[in-house]
């Protein structure tokens, strides 16, 4: 009997697939963790003894050069903030001219131990006065303050304490107020769930709010995906609770401006020039125009920066230039941008008129 032949059925061919989207995927994925992991190599890292426990402060640059003294946000600690902002090309020719001295809010570096729990988080006004023992500990005479969020909160008390030993402040997203009903009452929440769950979605998208405003992933996934693992993987939940706690008891600033030919009140604003900055999505923009509105007109530019919410990661190249600017209109040298003149506003920039 003559076997039976089976007919012959092709299986249908796989979905070309297009070499490039490989490349372009690994392009991606490896873009921002090679930016942060640069500027971690590059740093020195030194823990600094203060009145309330020792702080790590990462040292970059050449540190017989001026000071700038950088301050995080929550959630964040220097590689995660500022890693990829003072790696981008526009800014590292200014580590020619300056050292950056990115400093850590206790407990929040990578792999921090969890603090016991009678342990008493410094308040934000103590915060501020650790920075005295970071300027003792590397003989600073005086420095240029660079912060976000909470991070500006504590260089602005500072610089009202101490303004003779602060030249100038770049502040992005600075509330100058204590904290309103709403923002307590979800901070509170986040501090219960981070003490006894850990990272949980609901501190995850609160976080995400906090630094990029609503719908980030519309612009741009793969930031988005980066920093929910870095809040996910890298931060002690124990200790960030104590921080968000820390910040949500903060204190007015009680600063106020004076107007010309009026006597000095006994609310002073700050005497150094500010730079003081937001994004355009950002969800803080009314407390910096609150912030702006307390300060010396002569001595402040406000700026809203176009098409983005976490300035220092969507638009670096914008926040770059109108930082250098503002060094160099106070006289800072800044090297290859004292052709530029000074500090403009371009299309994509929006100025409160003061």
């Amino acid at each position: 009997m003559a076997a039976i032949q089976m007919p012959h059925i092709e299986t249908p061919p796989a979905m070309p697939v297009d070499p490039m989207d490989d490349i372009e995927l690994r392009s991606v994925q490896l873009q921002y963790p090679n930016q942060r992991g640069s500027i971690v190599g590059s740093c020195d890292l030194r823990r600094v003894p203060t009145d309330k426990g020792d702080i790590l402060v990462a040292v970059q640059g050449d540190s017989t050069k001026p000071a700038i003294v950088t301050y995080h946000d929550l959630g964040l600690n220097y590689a995660s903030s500022f890693a990829g902002f003072f790696n981008f090309p526009t800014m590292r020719s200014l580590l020619d001219n300056f050292c950056v001295y990115h400093v850590n809010a206790p407990g929040q570096e990578e792999g921090a131990p969890t603090f016991p729990e009678d342990y008493v988080y410094p308040t934000f006004d103590e915060l501020a006065s650790q920075l005295l023992f970071v300027m003792t500990h590397f003989n600073l005479k005086s420095i240029i303050g660079f912060g976000i969020g909470a991070g500006a909160n504590i260089l602005a008390r500072f610089a009202l304490a101490n303004p003779d030993k602060v030249g100038a402040l770049c502040l992005i997203n600075c509330s100058s107020t204590a904290a309103g009903w709403i923002e307590w009452g979800y901070q509170l929440l986040n501090t219960r769930n981070l003490r006894t769950k850990g990272m949980t979605q609901g501190v995850l998208e609160y976080l995400m709010w906090h630094h990029f405003g609503r719908n980030p992933e519309e612009r741009n996934l793969d930031l988005v995906q980066l920093y929910k693992s870095n809040f996910e993987r890298s931060i002690n939940p124990v200790n960030l609770a104590m921080l968000i706690d820390a910040y949500i008891k903060r204190t007015d600033l009680n600063i106020a401006r004076t107007p010309s030919g009026s006597p000095q009140t006994a609310a002073p604003s700050l005497k150094m020039p500010v730079l003081n900055i937001t994004g355009a999505l950002s969800p803080h923009i009314d407390d910096t125009v609150t912030f702006n509105g307390r300060l010396i007109p002569e001595k402040t530019n406000w700026m809203k920066i176009s098409d983005c919410g976490l300035v220092l990661e969507e638009q670096p190249g914008k926040l770059a230039e109108a930082f250098r600017l503002f060094l160099q209109g106070e006289g800072y040298a800044v090297g290859a941008l004292q052709k530029l003149g000074k500090l403009s506003r371009s299309s994509t920039v929006e100025s409160l008129s003061q």
